[in-house]
């Protein structure tokens, strides 16, 4: 099966491609989840800051959304096929286009945030079906069944992966027996190259792409592993085994959902379901790495964790409708403290400021970044969008909160005035 790729578009958009711009994407800034936004309120009024706008046209799914522009991006579920939609910053919907095969099995919404460069726009499929919009006419430039293609494994939930983007680069992970890790070209969508692989599934993470001994790494996670691979040619230069416990059904499928931290040198990785969370040291060549500590706190299930002066945050797993709010040091692993409010969920920071999503019954809350205790600031609940969880991440963008449930987005005024 071939690409499909329309000539004319490349040609006229070609010079953008020149000079790369702002890149949009999963967990900004550099899929840290720590937003670079400032000015912001640090304490909400009791209903919750001022609801500007909510759109419930969506499809359902639990991605969250990108910008590109005035425009912003998201995608979800329609029958059997995965949409990308287009709204302007009113919430006024512009266009909607499929975009691949939606997963069919258990939790088929969509989950893959899309990521975007100048009008170029990047996003998967649940069957990893990659796809680049003219992110202006929603028009696909090209589509490549990047999975199928590469004789690529899924989990139990297909893929959830967000596309790293690097210079003329797009990368993807298909697992299984052929490759771990692909590099296209983001104009034509050609493969530039494979790595090895490990027989390993994707787990259903957004790789981090960082700068270390001299080149460009992508570090991925796997269902069993934690790899690094070299972003220039491929090779893969170190592995760490991230398995879940002993005590593990073996029958069930192995689930690894939160997007690495990497900060002097090291890499935070955690996985839910007693796997606990692990810190790796890489070497200084950068072609190996160790386990310096482990711990079983803060075992994040899919919300995400933050790195907030030295201190990591998030949400554990106690089990799949439960879990507490945590705080651990980066350096030791050590618990400095663990508070139950309402349920586990998703973190985001600004300002010193942690973002809470909470996932069963859609609580959001402004709290202080402190290693010293759960403390609580803001509070209020979403009641808009159809039933089911709220697993979309909370994003921030121009002063602006956008959160997620299913079928619904709102956006919130957190800009101070």
């Amino acid at each position: 099966m071939k690409n499909t790729i329309v000539p004319f578009i490349l040609l006229v958009f070609l010079p953008v491609f020149a000079h790369p711009q702002a890149i949009s994407e999963w967990r900004e800034e550099n899929r840290t989840g720590v937003s670079a936004e400032s000015g912001l309120l640090k304490s909400w009024p009791d209903a919750g800051p001022d609801l500007l706008w909510c759109n419930t046209e969506l499809d359902k799914g639990y991605a969250s959304v990108s910008f590109g522009g005035n425009i912003l991006y998201t995608t979800g579920t329609r029958d059997s096929v995965d949409v990308i939609y287009a709204l302007d910053l009113n919430g006024k919907m512009l266009w909607q286009t499929p975009i691949g095969r939606a997963w069919n099995e258990s939790f088929p919404e969509s989950r893959s945030t899309p990521t975007v460069e100048g009008k170029f726009v990047y996003t998967s499929s649940g069957y990893g079906d990659l796809a680049c919009i003219d992110g202006i006419s929603g028009k696909i430039i090209w589509s490549y069944k990047a999975s199928e293609l590469n004789k690529g494994t899924y989990g139990k939930w297909g893929i959830a992966e967000s596309l790293l983007l690097d210079g003329n680069k797009l990368y993807f992970s298909p697992g299984g027996p052929e490759t771990m890790t692909i590099a296209l070209d983001k104009i034509s969508g050609s493969v530039i190259w494979k790595s090895a692989s490990l027989n390993d599934k994707p787990a259903y993470v957004s790789p981090i792409l960082i700068d270390f001994a001299g080149k460009k790494t992508i570090v991925n996670v796997s269902l069993g592993h934690v790899y690094a691979v070299d972003a220039a040619n491929g090779e893969i230069l170190w592995t760490v085994a991230h398995e879940h416990p002993a005590s593990y059904n073996p029958n069930w499928d192995l689930i690894k959902c939160v997007t690495p931290l990497f900060h002097d040198g090291m890499v935070y990785v955690t996985g839910g379901y007693n796997t606990g969370g692990m810190m790796v040291k890489i070497a200084g060549d950068g072609k190996g790495a160790s386990v310096i500590w482990v711990d079983s706190v803060l075992d994040v299930h899919h919300g995400g964790v933050v790195l907030v002066n030295g201190f990591i945050y998030g949400s554990n797993w106690l089990n799949n409708g439960n879990g507490n709010w945590c705080c651990i040091d980066w350096n030791t692993g050590k618990k400095m403290w663990e508070e139950h409010w309402h349920c586990k969920g998703s973190v985001i920071s600004a300002e010193g400021m942690l973002y809470l999503f909470e996932e069963k019954k859609g609580n959001v809350a402004l709290v202080k970044a402190t290693p010293e205790k759960f403390d609580l600031v803001s509070s209020f609940r979403v009641t808009q969008g159809t039933s089911g969880p709220f697993w979309a991440h909370p994003v921030i963008h121009q002063g602006i909160l956008y959160l997620r449930h299913n079928n619904a987005l709102m956006a919130y005024d957190i800009k101070q005035k």
